[in-house]
């Protein structure tokens, strides 16, 4: 099976026409500079039709060109070094307001992060969460502000919860030596992906966790080990990755935990509430 679509493309290479070729050709010589074109403009470059193109990504099984895009864009973002990326955003965002562009593209990725995501996955992961005897969080480098955040707060209305610190391969297991089943790790993983992420889920499922895991797509490192799996969009802006839509589906899932257990949640935050007075945490107006 396919990993990626550069995999998908070569396994298939030989069963492509002329044409389909020199399409197929260039997404893999020059996928970073081909994964933002238009299916026009990608056409006009390789000395194709648009309709050809576009029947390029059907028969590679997409449902159209901007399914098609994607995939490559994804394979772009997990490719790129820091300094290509910024060139290509670079190139991309050449004359546009950038406060509108990426604003607007951020306003996109929610609304298809909110047609595509698995809503029984999601109500699963819930029932998960509440039911859960232990809930580990985890998300390393880029992922690791959204893993912090879930903490943060799942921690203000659940007694269970720690946050796994990704420093050292061997200290993360030690962290996770007496995970069994009844508990719950939440996986945070976008790219670029951590393999340090990639190991605990493989050693959550073997001592019989369950997984959580958001990331970016179905074919991302971490999916095929999930119990549940939460996809939401993440693109490229500039050196770092747009995770509006990931945090998006966080805040869906701590509304979801607390409004299952209000009572508990009502009791946690009047005695938190009073605690803050009495230490002064938070300033007074």
């Amino acid at each position: 099976m396919a990993k990626n679509i550069a995999d998908l493309i070569s396994q298939n290479l030989s069963t492509f026409s002329k044409g389909q070729k020199r399409i197929a050709h260039a997404i893999l010589n020059d996928y970073d500079k081909t994964a933002f074109m238009t299916a026009a403009k990608l056409g006009q470059t390789v000395g194709v039709s648009e309709s050809t193109v576009v029947r390029f990504a059907n028969e590679l099984g997409f449902s159209g060109y901007p399914e098609f895009q994607r995939a490559v864009q994804d394979l772009v973002r997990t490719r790129l070094t820091p300094n290509q990326r910024i060139e290509i955003s670079n190139e991309r965002l050449h004359d546009v307001d950038l406060l509108t562009g990426v604003l607007t593209d951020d306003i996109d990725r929610i609304k298809r992060t909110l047609e595509e995501i698995d809503r029984a996955a999601f109500s699963a992961a819930v029932a998960a969460l509440n039911a859960a005897k232990r809930i580990y969080i985890i998300g390393a480098r880029s992922s690791a502000s959204l893993a912090s955040f879930l903490h943060f707060n799942l921690s203000m209305i659940c007694n269970n919860v720690r946050m796994l610190q990704p420093t050292s391969s061997s200290e993360v297991f030690e962290q996770i030596l007496d995970m069994e089943p009844g508990d719950v790790l939440v996986a945070i993983s976008f790219p670029r992906y951590s393999t340090k992420v990639v190991n605990m889920v493989k050693y959550a499922k073997k001592s019989g966790a369950e997984v959580i895991a958001l990331t970016d797509n179905r074919e991302a490192p971490i999916a095929e080990y999930a119990s549940y799996l939460l996809t939401a969009e993440s693109d490229m802006v500039s050196f770092a990755d747009s995770l509006i839509a990931p945090f998006s589906v966080i805040n869906a899932l701590l509304a979801a935990v607390a409004n299952a257990r209000p009572d508990m949640v009502k009791e946690r935050f009047d005695k938190l509430e009073r605690l803050w007075d009495a230490y002064e945490i938070y300033a007074k107006r």
